[in-house]
């Protein structure tokens, strides 16, 4: 049943019976502390003088720009 809604059901109360409750919990902050750069929601001023707003909207910028289309 691996790939599916009742195996991920199945392997989430196994996980949960063998682990603790709040495994997904413990695994996310995990993944979220490790993380040091503060992504393109971070607030803080980079050694770009961006926030990560501005980074994003200029990095997303660019990325429209390359397009992989051909003109016809």
């Amino acid at each position: 049943m691996s790939g599916s809604v009742i195996g991920g059901k199945k392997a989430a109360k196994r996980n949960k019976e063998k682990y603790g409750d709040n495994f997904y919990e413990l695994i996310g902050s995990k993944g979220g502390k490790k993380g040091k750069t503060g992504g393109f929601a971070s607030t803080a001023i980079g050694k770009d003088g961006l926030t990560g707003r501005q980074r994003a909207c200029k990095v997303g910028v660019l990325g429209g720009t390359v397009s992989r289309r051909t003109s016809r």
